[in-house]
């Protein structure tokens, strides 16, 4: 695959590009994770957070704590709901991309779970 990578949300009002190559994919299987995605995992796709450009829309956010008290941002599609990003205010140079809402994830390969 070729840069940029792109995806967006299901209902196509929220289109975003990832502009550099992601540092790690993996399958988080917390009991938050199980809930956002509805499945026995989440797909998280860590990438820098300036690699991420938000090309069309303007997604929703709500803040929680994780299972730590540390806090996470969580942005969706305020007309479908499809959660889109994680930013977790503990790691600002990063953040997860829910990896199911790329274009083409094909490529993707999970380097583990937890």
């Amino acid at each position: 695959m070729s840069l940029p990578y792109t995806g967006g949300c299901q209902c196509g009002q929220i289109r975003y590009e990832i502009l550099a190559q992601p540092l790690t994919l993996y399958l988080c299987h917390c009991k938050e994770c199980q809930k956002q995605s509805s499945s026995a995992f989440g797909m998280s796709l860590t990438v820098l957070r300036d690699a991420v450009v938000i090309v069309q829309g303007k997604p929703k956010a709500w803040t929680r704590k994780n299972d730590r008290g540390r806090e996470v941002n969580n942005l969706f599609c305020g007309d479908c709901g499809t959660r889109l990003f994680h930013e977790r205010t503990y790691k600002p140079n990063t953040i997860n991309v829910k990896a199911g809402t790329l274009d083409d994830t094909s490529w993707l390969h999970p380097v583990g779970n937890i």
